[in-house]
């Protein structure tokens, strides 16, 4: 009977420790996940703010690219046009 329950207790015994032994490595795996989507999560906001950057810059250069001055000026530059004189200007359909 004494050696029954020393077995029983080497059992429990064992098993407890497998227990805990199988819950710390569950936590070191959940802190390791948890590293690795902290990380994940900065890497994606530090992206976000450079394309925030980016898409401020892409709209001045769009109300740059839009003005009357910068169209006018690459029209001279580019293609050589110029605003006529009176006498070049001819009115037709009337």
């Amino acid at each position: 009977m004494a050696d029954l329950r020393i077995a029983r207790d080497v059992l429990l015994f064992a098993g407890a420790a497998v227990a805990a032994l199988g819950s710390a490595v569950a936590v070191v795996y959940s802190v390791h996940v948890s590293r690795e989507m902290v990380n994940e999560l900065q890497s994606m906001t530090r992206e976000a703010e450079a394309l925030q950057v980016q898409w401020g810059q892409l709209l001045l250069e769009k109300s740059t690219f839009g003005s009357y001055a910068h169209v006018e000026q690459t029209a001279r530059e580019q293609l050589d046009m110029y605003l006529p004189s009176v006498q070049e200007i001819v009115v037709t359909g009337q």
